[in-house]
């Protein structure tokens, strides 16, 4: 295999590659190894092996939940448990 190689350039945090190689040392690897791993995978599977998504809320999303946390410590913000009640102080 060693004839049929070719080098990548990655450019990386270097905090991150610290973290990696340390990471990847402890289950047996180097970087390279653990590349070519996602990169066989991501073949196999056609796509990027493992899902890509946000779980962290946005800034809009924390913001509205600050403010949801304030308003629910506020004393003076009433609070209702009857919707009839809730609805009927929305129409005024």
């Amino acid at each position: 295999m060693a004839g049929n190689t070719t080098n990548i350039s990655i450019r990386m945090d270097s905090d991150l590659k610290v973290q990696a190689d340390e990471l990847f040392n402890e289950l047996g690897m180097n970087l390279t190894t653990a590349f070519n791993i996602f990169v066989r995978q991501s073949l196999r599977e056609g796509g990027i092996p493992f899902a890509i998504k946000t779980e962290r809320p946005n800034k809009e999303t924390i913001a509205a939940m600050l403010e949801a946390e304030r308003i629910a410590k506020d004393q003076s913000v009433k609070g209702y448990t009857d919707l009839d009640e809730l609805f009927a102080d929305l129409k005024k």
